[in-house]
C-alpha cells in the first residue's frame, strides 16, 4: 500500500515559494520553527566567535600598551636592544647613547630608563621613567605645575597629570613608591596616555634603585630637519649591531619577542577556536539533516532543484551565523570587561572594540556556519526523492 506523505507546513511550490513567503522568508520560518536547535547552534557559533574576538581584542590591547611604552616621548624613532624577551629587559649603555647622539643627522638622543612597580592593587604595573632633567624638553615633557626634579635630589619626583588626578596628588604632596617616600615637585604632560599615567624621576635615582648603572632601557631619537630618517636608522643599526630601531607599530616585534609570540599565540588560538566551532556546528547540522530527510525528499519530489535545496540549507546556516556573531560579540564584550578588572591586568589591558572587531566576528561566524553546512547541505542536495520518502 502506498504511503501517504504530508507536505511540510507551509505548503511549498517548485519555485521555492510558499503562501506569503519568499525564499529568504522560508529560511527565517524554518529557523523559527526549530527554535531550540537554532538557539543551541547559534550558541556554539557564539562561543567560537567570542574566543576569536576576545583574543583579537586582548592581543591588540597588549600590543598597543607595549607600543605606547616604546613610543613615549617626542621622537622620530626609538632605539632598544634587539629581540629581548621583554622590552623592560632592554639594555642600552651610556656609551651607545653617546654614539647614537653623535651619528650624522641626529638632532637629539635621549636615554630613558623604564621600570614598573606595584603601587597598589589597582595599579600593579605602575610605570617609572628615569630621565635627566635637561632631557625633559627634548623628550616632549611639559611641566604644567611646579617644577622639574633636581638631578641630585633622590627623593623628588614628577607625576603625569593623569596619575596625579588618579591618586589625588598635587605639587607638595608625597607618594610612596616601592617603599620609598617621594616629594611631588611637579606635574607634567606629554600627550601620551602611558607617559601621563606614570612618574618621572632623576635617571641616576632610578638607575641606583634598579641596580642598572650607566644603562638605560631605550633611546628616543629626533633627526635634524631635512635628514633622511631611514638613512639615520640604518647608520645607527650598522654602528650598533645589538640594537634595533623602531618607527611604527608593525616594527615593535624587532625589540620585543613577546609581541611576536603574542601574535603567533593569537593566530594559533583563533584557528583552534574556529576548528572547534566548525566541528560542533557540523555535528548539530548533521543531526538536523537526519531528522529532515523526509522533508528534503518532499521538496525534491515537488520539483526543487539540487541547487535550490543546497541554497536553503546554506541560507539557514548563514542565518544562524548572523545570530551567533551578535551573541559572540556580546559575550566577548562582557568577558573583556571582566578581564580589565582582573587585578594582574589592571592598567595594562585597555580593550577597545573597533569596527574591525565586529567584521572579524561576522567573518568568523559565516566561516563557521558555511563550512559546517557544506557537507550536510551536499547530502541534502544529493538525496533521491523516492529513497527519502520511504525512510522512517
Amino acid at each position: 500500500m502506498q504511503e501517504n506523505v504530508r507536505l511540510p507546513t507551509p505548503q511549498i511550490g517548485a519555485n521555492g515559494k510558499s503562501a506569503g513567503l519568499s525564499f529568504v522568508g522560508l529560511i527565517v520560518h524554518n529557523l523559527g520553527t526549530r527554535r531550540v536547535r537554532t538557539a543551541l547552534t547559534a550558541l556554539a557559533v557564539a562561543i567560537a566567535v567570542m574566543a576569536v574576538v576576545t583574543l583579537s581584542v586582548l592581543t591588540d590591547s597588549l600590543k598597543s600598551s607595549a607600543a605606547e611604552v616604546l613610543s613615549a616621548g617626542n621622537a622620530d624613532f626609538t632605539v632598544a636592544q634587539k629581540s629581548v624577551s621583554d622590552l623592560l629587559n632592554s639594555v642600552v649603555t651610556d656609551t651607545q647613547v653617546a654614539k647614537i647622539a653623535s651619528t650624522p643627522g641626529v638632532a637629539s638622543a635621549v636615554g630613558v630608563l623604564v621600570a614598573t612597580i606595584k603601587l597598589d592593587p589597582a595599579h600593579p604595573l605602575f610605570l617609572e621613567i628615569g630621565i635627566t632633567p635637561e632631557s625633559l624638553s627634548p623628550f616632549g615633557v611639559h611641566v604644567v605645575a611646579g617644577r622639574a626634579y633636581d638631578a641630585t635630589a633622590p627623593d623628588e619626583v614628577m607625576l603625569g597629570w593623569q596619575a596625579a588626578d588618579a591618586f589625588g596628588k598635587k605639587v607638595g604632596s608625597s607618594i610612596v613608591m616601592d617603599g620609598i617616600r617621594f616629594r611631588v615637585v611637579g606635574i607634567y604632560s606629554t600627550g601620551q596616555v602611558f607617559a601621563d599615567s606614570a612618574s618621572m624621576m632623576s635617571l641616576a635615582t632610578l638607575q641606583a634603585r634598579e641596580r642598572k648603572p650607566a644603562t638605560v632601557t631605550l633611546t628616543v631619537v629626533r633627526v635634524t630637519k631635512g635628514a633622511s630618517i631611514e638613512r639615520v636608522r640604518a647608520a645607527i643599526e650598522e654602528a650598533n649591531p645589538n640594537l634595533a630601531t623602531v618607527r611604527s607599530a608593525t616594527e615593535y616585534g624587532r625589540v620585543d619577542r613577546n609581541l611576536q609570540f603574542l601574535g603567533a599565540a593569537q593566530t594559533g588560538s583563533q584557528i583552534i577556536a574556529l576548528v572547534i566551532g566548525v566541528i560542533i556546528v557540523m555535528n548539530t547540522m548533521l543531526l538536523s539533516f537526519v531528522e529532515r530527510i523526509r522533508e528534503f525528499g518532499v521538496l525534491r519530489a515537488i520539483g526543487w532543484s539540487r541547487s535550490r535545496l543546497l541554497g536553503l540549507v546554506l541560507g539557514e546556516a548563514v542565518g544562524i551565523s548572523f545570530l551567533g556573531a551578535g551573541l559572540g560579540v556580546g559575550f566577548a564584550f562582557v568577558l573583556t570587561w571582566g578581564l580589565q578588572r582582573f587585578s594582574p591586568l589592571r592598567g595594562i589591558l585597555q580593550a577597545q572594540f573597533t569596527a574591525g572587531e565586529f567584521w572579524t566576528a561576522l567573518y568568523a561566524a559565516i566561516f563557521i556556519g558555511v563550512l559546517a553546512a557544506l557537507y550536510p547541505s551536499a547530502r541534502a542536495a544529493m538525496l533521491r526523492p523516492g529513497a527519502s520518502l520511504r525512510r522512517e
